[in-house]
């Protein structure tokens, strides 16, 4: 449902998501660089991104979008 969809991609999240789309792996460093935040703030958002599987960690350490596309399609209908 589209309020689970925002709970786990919300607007700072989809930025990194964005970011990291393309550009193959990166430091949790260069990720807070591509969107202009500092590191802890990134941390966070990257943790709940690892969690939810939206990312991926490399075997050292960096981060990256594993997918070559998303696709997220939903229908609001009236109550």
């Amino acid at each position: 449902p589209p309020v689970l969809f925002w709970s786990v991609l919300p607007a700072e999240r989809l930025e990194l998501v964005k970011v990291l789309c393309g550009p193959g792996p990166v430091s949790m460093r260069g990720a807070a660089r591509r969107v202009g935040r500092d590191v802890k703030a990134v941390h966070g958002e990257v943790t709940a991104l690892l969690n939810a599987g939206v990312i991926d960690r490399t075997d050292d350490g960096q981060i990256v979008f594993p997918y070559e596309a998303v696709r997220v399609e939903f229908v609001l209908e009236v109550a």
